[in-house]
């Protein structure tokens, strides 16, 4: 063969070889289409132009923004829909206390602020009626006090129940985003396969996990 045939069989073989590795990185293929540039073959060898990116992955980062915003949006992002009515109920019970209390509250400390100025005229149309007993028994005013300050230490405590809650949700929305990552599907097998030890000279098993 002459030297100038040779040359000129290496510089086909290059070429194909740089155009196989260019079309491998631009092509996708699927059981069923093949991705080139941003056309889709179809197995039938028709094509049509992709509309917008293939293959798009699940983003960690706006479940967990979503969660932020509005409880439970991550969650339907992530296609969680029965988390939702448990983080309303986890969010809306500390709530539901938080209201409860500060009904309370209020009541009770403008009760104690009529005792405490002598303003007991008219309290019935002024004061719950639960109160009306402070009223007619000054010298439980301590007391009354005392609930006050329980219902304020509810309080505080119903908000901080509600923003620890409102964390869980965060965290449980971005880690299910995390887990959509993760292949939990059939190709995923688990097998003992036999193996021999070449410095031992004795068969053994092996465990093998299959991840495809």
């Amino acid at each position: 063969m002459s030297r100038s045939i040779r040359s000129l069989v290496i510089l086909i073989v290059l070429a194909f070889t740089g155009f196989e590795k260019l079309q491998a990185q631009d092509t996708l293929k699927t059981d069923e289409l093949v991705l080139i540039g941003d056309t889709l073959i179809a197995a039938d060898g028709s094509d049509k132009k992709t509309e917008e990116p293939f293959m798009r992955k699940h983003d960690p980062r706006k479940a967990t923004i979503r969660s932020a915003i509005i409880p439970g949006w991550g969650q339907v992002y992530n296609k969680k829909y029965w988390k939702v009515p448990i983080v309303y109920t986890a969010i809306g019970i500390p709530v539901g206390t938080f209201i409860y209390n500060k009904t309370w509250y209020d009541r009770t400390r403008e009760a104690a602020k009529m005792i405490a100025a002598g303003d007991t005229a008219n309290y019935v149309n002024r004061v719950h009626p639960q109160l009306h007993f402070f009223f007619a028994n000054p010298n439980y005013n301590p007391r009354l006090l005392q609930y006050r300050n329980e219902f304020r230490k509810n309080m505080d405590y119903s908000v901080l129940i509600t923003l620890a809650m409102w964390g869980l949700n965060i965290i449980d929305a971005t880690v299910d985003a995390h887990l959509k990552e993760f292949d939990v599907s059939d190709d995923l097998s688990l097998y003992v396969k036999p193996s021999f030890d070449a410095m031992n000279m004795s068969p053994g098993l092996t465990l093998v996990l299959r991840i495809k």
